[in-house]
């Protein structure tokens, strides 16, 4: 059963950093590609960053150069660095690993 720990949400003022964790046990972490995704309320959710398992990134275009996701395989770590954030940033970010599996998601607002 792959289990997630997810933190580092929280309030922040516009133009501020968070950095959000994702720590997986249950699974062969380091085999798996990771993401994270988030939803604001009354949208769909969406992908932010994803990582391969071998370092491969990509971002949504909303959060290019302003975001970075990377990967712990020891630790069985995902990381989500976010700077200069925006209102429009705020939602529930959720942990992915391999597509299918979830976390419970950590709440990020971004006040003006």
């Amino acid at each position: 059963q792959v289990q997630f720990v997810e933190s580092g949400g929280g309030l922040v003022h516009a133009g501020g950093s968070l950095r959000l964790s994702c720590a997986v046990s249950g699974s062969i972490f380091s085999i798996y590609a990771m993401a994270w995704y988030r939803q604001a309320p009354g949208k769909q959710r969406e992908l932010v960053a994803s990582i391969t398992s071998g370092g491969r990134t990509n971002y949504a275009d909303s959060v290019k150069g302003r975001c970075t996701i990377s990967r712990d395989n020891a630790q069985k770590t995902v990381y989500l660095q976010m700077n200069r954030l925006k209102p429009e940033d705020t939602a529930v970010y959720y942990c992915n690993l391999d597509s299918h599996f979830w976390g419970h998601g950590t709440q990020v607002t971004v006040s003006s």
